[in-house]
């Protein structure tokens, strides 16, 4: 595929689509009824219906039985354990060696066209932006994002909070399933917009934010704070009547989606003349530019608060802007 149907290069060898970045037309007034019926299917597939996929295979395969799960015991939370280990492992790395140790596509969607392991950087532990993720997503991330899969389970498994029935209350389960994207939207934005306050950048964001050209690995080089309050997302089915699928599929979204946001391309090529949008690009401005984009435009929060960069000239002003404000209201101080 030639990229530059799609999109421009700069001089620096920096891609970026052509069109302008958009929020969902879902939280708009007045109503875009054929916006939206166009939008929809990108709500499902492939994403969503992955993450879906994979929690059920996760029931199926891998979860104990209620009776099991009602009992914390070390055999059944290290075997899920080992399995989210695998897993990320086999998701995340198929992607880093498809694109960034074979390198199938070179540069093309590239946003930018430098490959981290090209580049030794004393923000990272060892000098390696890819060492330094495995270390942190696999040293806390994982860990921390099967304790909270554990304490949900166990917790609905033992009764301490509604476990719902998909044979009783269908309908309710595939509202919910619906739903969950926009919670975890929710939750993402605002504990992402937590974490850049200064202090607390300084000490736990500014992990995650030194992958200023993130890759795979970097989608879980966080500091341990950081995946307390990622992950967290799981805590909403402690109070809002569920069921273990749904949780797994809170916690997928969470933990493989990841992924999507910082692989680095707009579209990964699955053969010469097709590809997966990656949608990408909202998230990667906001490693780049650090204040802008804290939400991936299925809320509209950024444009709500602001903070909306959608990638053309008019937007980069826009930032300049805020940030010419917010130095003049500093200096008057």
């Amino acid at each position: 595929m030639n990229d530059l149907d799609f999109g421009t290069r700069d001089k620096r060898g920096n891609w970026a689509p052509r069109d302008a970045l958009e929020t969902a037309p879902v939280f708009v007034f007045p109503p875009r009824p054929l916006a939206f019926l166009k939008w929809l299917p990108s709500y499902f597939f492939p994403w969503n219906v992955l993450w879906m996929l994979s929690a059920l295979a996760w029931w199926y395969l891998v979860i104990p039985p209620r009776e099991v799960l009602a009992v914390l015991q070390w055999g059944w939370v290290l075997k899920l354990f080992a399995v989210n280990c695998l897993a990320v492992f086999l998701f995340y790395g198929a992607f880093e060696l498809q694109l960034y140790i074979r390198r199938a596509q070179g540069n093309r969607f590239k946003y930018n066209p430098k490959f981290p392991a090209d580049h030794k950087s004393p923000a990272f532990l060892f000098k390696r932006q890819n060492v330094d993720s495995l270390i942190r997503g696999f040293g806390t991330g994982v860990p921390i994002w099967t304790a909270f899969e554990v304490l949900v389970l166990h917790a609905q498994a033992a009764g301490h909070v509604p476990w719902v029935g998909f044979s009783d209350n269908p309908w309710y389960l595939a509202g919910l399933a619906l739903l969950l994207p926009v919670i975890h939207e929710a939750h993402f934005f605002v504990i992402h917009r937590l974490i850049h306050i200064p202090v607390l950048y300084r000490w736990v964001h500014s992990v995650h934010h030194n992958s200023v050209n993130p890759s795979p690995w970097s989608s879980l080089s966080m500091h341990p704070v950081e995946h307390l309050l990622y992950f967290a997302t799981a805590a909403y089915h402690l109070v809002i009547p569920s069921n273990p699928v749904l949780v797994m599929y809170q916690l997928h979204m969470a933990g493989f989606g990841a992924v999507v946001g910082h692989v680095g391309f707009d579209k990964v090529e699955v053969t010469d003349e097709t590809a997966i949008d990656s949608h990408a690009y909202a998230h990667y401005l906001h490693h780049k530019y650090f204040e802008v984009n804290y939400g991936d435009g299925l809320i509209p929060f950024d444009r709500w608060f602001g903070t909306w960069h959608d990638g053309t000239r008019k937007g980069e002003e826009e930032m300049q802007a805020r940030y010419e404000r917010r130095k003049a209201r500093a200096n008057a101080r």
